[in-house]
């Protein structure tokens, strides 16, 4: 007689804002702390911000479409944005994966201080053009 297998936990119920805080908790180091930080500045620039998990475990701030991911590696932090070479980077906060016609990332190692305010603007300038982008399919309709 064959053993039953125990049913697999539905990881898919889980909401990303959860995935989220669990990432931020089982880092347990200067990462974690910093991608809660930019979580909350994301969510201060954006409040109708939506948080998507992505790619097996990528944190995914969208606002119709996507703004920006949020990985950890072992040295950095690394915000990329989806349309990050058509925004004004006067801060020049953009400092990884400038070579690429669209992307545009920003690398943070243990004990930078990120520009609070010039991040944010990069988000609202992100949702702006998500938002220009999503007005014109819906006119090309």
């Amino acid at each position: 007689m064959k053993a039953k297998k125990e049913p697999k936990a539905d990881t898919d119920t889980i909401a990303p804002s959860k995935r989220i805080d669990g990432r931020i908790r089982e880092l347990g180091d200067w990462r974690g702390e910093m991608l809660a930080r930019v979580r909350a500045l994301i969510r201060e620039a954006d409040p109708d911000v939506v948080e998507e998990w992505k790619w097996r475990g990528v944190p995914v701030w969208e606002h119709d479409g996507i703004l920006c991911t949020g990985e950890t590696y072992k040295a950095v932090v690394k915000l990329t944005f989806a349309h990050g070479a058509a925004l004004k980077d006067p801060a020049g906060l953009f400092n990884s994966s400038l070579e690429g016609n669209v992307r545009r990332a920003i690398d943070i190692r243990e004990g930078e201080k990120i520009n609070e305010k010039a991040l944010k603007a990069l988000v609202r300038a992100a949702v702006e053009i998500n938002q220009s982008k999503a007005k014109k399919k819906k006119t090309a309709r």
